[in-house]
């Protein structure tokens, strides 16, 4: 079975989406969704420096603008039996399964954007990547230091989140077993109480969507399962932003599945790289420009002849 996943937060480089525009209809669409959301995502993606596109409310409509014009340009989607997402990816996710319309999905995550960027502004906070030693051990040096570990991601990587005077403690006292501890370029705790206001906005943003069953099997963030229904998925995509991030949970859920394949979604490269260390043998592509739409296509072909 082939698996079409979206990156989150940290994943955008400047001009990352650039070559995409210029794929036939792809820089008019982009313009819809720019006036639909009233962000002008075209210069964001191609302009703009590393500083603002880390802002929270510039990086996640432009994440999701991104994986779905990437998306598009695969061609038809019917070749995958499941999608997920990893946090701002989830509404990405949505889209491709039919859950939310492109133009809804990017107001919903204009919306989170805006909420988590309001959110973070209140204490200065951040996150970090542990990588390797034992999940448990990790775990219990990250509470113990007062941080929450807001993303497990398996293959020896786990996030931590919290005020930048507890990321800089563990920096100074890295976890025993682990080999070092990495910044990422967010701009706030994402998934733990710093985030609750955002929920508050998400829930009555949520009241205005009409979301559809997912056509394809929807893989949560939250703990793993395959959501059955549209109102399961949105209400989940709800609550994520405060709650930690189980992407080791989602690929123990691919491999039940029977993973055979798996791309991502522009800009690709994080959650391919997990795989490979996670999901040993299983083949994939990451769809980090236009010239990768080949080698996936060959990859669909191969694993679907």
């Amino acid at each position: 079975m082939l698996v079409l996943v979206a990156p989150g937060q940290g994943a955008q480089t400047p001009g990352f989406l650039t070559p995409w525009l210029d794929l036939p209809g792809a820089a008019d669409r982009v313009a819809e969704w720019s006036d639909a959301i009233k962000l002008d995502l075209a210069r964001y993606g191609t302009t703009a420096d590393a500083e603002e596109i880390r802002d929270t409310a510039v990086a996640q409509p432009l994440l999701v603008a991104a994986g779905l014009l990437s998306a598009s340009a695969l061609g038809s989607t019917s070749a995958f039996g499941a999608v997920a997402g990893h946090s701002v990816g989830e509404i990405t996710a949505a889209a491709i399964a039919g859950v939310l319309p492109e133009k809804d999905a990017l107001s919903f995550v204009r919306t989170r954007g805006l909420g988590m960027a309001e959110a973070a502004a209140v204490t200065e906070t951040g996150m970090a990547a542990v990588l390797g030693g034992e999940p448990s051990v990790v775990v219990a040096h990250l509470e113990k230091l007062g941080l929450t570990p807001a993303n497990i991601n398996g293959a020896g990587q786990i996030v931590a989140a919290g005020t930048m005077e507890q990321i800089e403690a563990l920096q100074a006292d890295k976890p025993e077993g682990s080999m070092k501890v990495v910044p990422l370029k967010v701009a706030g705790a994402f998934h733990t109480h710093h985030m609750a206001p955002a929920v508050a906005e998400l829930e009555k943003a949520a009241e205005a969507l009409t979301p559809a069953d997912p056509a394809v099997k929807y893989v949560s963030n939250k703990d793993g399962l395959v959501v059955a229904t549209g109102a399961d998925v949105v209400a989940r995509l709800v609550g994520q932003v405060a709650n930690p991030v189980r992407w080791d949970l989602c690929m123990e859920t691919f491999a039940e599945l029977g993973v055979t394949g798996i791309i991502e979604l522009s800009p690709g490269g994080t959650l391919t790289g997990l795989a490979k260390r996670a999901l040993k043998g299983v083949p994939s592509v990451a769809l980090k420009t236009p010239d990768d739409l080949e080698k996936a296509a060959a990859l669909v072909a191969e694993l679907t002849a």
